[in-house]
């Protein structure tokens, strides 16, 4: 179980790396490339309309990038909030479906004694469903 969570640890640490490292590459380009093409927006429409023409084609052109750049922001972040919650919820059920975890749970209340493990299994259960609120309410307030 902790050499699983140590892999995954790794895995989403390195696709967060690579990934910041290519949406710093991708700014560095965007703004080289904006810079240029505000530029020669600016000469244009200062030649043809004057210069508060020229500041407010600018201003639009960084409006219309700054849209667009957040828009695709929240669309991938959406998209990974979504992907961890399918993954636990179908882990979850695989290892209710189980049938060796299935055999340790009858085991382990053989060995302790159905009657003792009611209270135990009710405190778990109170647990489980505090936890599950949390975590959708957690979700409620990112979105």
């Amino acid at each position: 179980m902790l050499h699983h969570m140590i892999d995954d640890l790794k895995t989403t640490s390195a696709v967060a790396l690579r990934l910041t490292g290519l949406l710093l590459a991708s700014a560095v380009a965007l703004f080289v490339t904006t810079g240029f093409l505000c530029a020669a927006i600016f000469t244009v429409v200062l030649q043809r309309y004057g210069l508060p023409e020229a500041c407010l084609a600018g201003a639009a052109v960084f409006f219309i990038l700054t849209s667009i750049t957040t828009l695709i922001y929240m669309l991938y972040k959406r998209e990974t909030q979504r992907q961890p919650v399918a993954a636990e919820k179908s882990a979850l059920s695989a290892a209710l479906n189980d049938p060796a975890m299935i055999a340790v749970a009858l085991q382990v209340g053989q060995a302790i004694g159905f009657k003792r493990l009611v209270p135990l299994l009710a405190i778990a259960g109170v647990a489980l469903g505090l936890s599950a609120s949390r975590r959708r309410d957690g979700a409620d307030r990112v979105e």
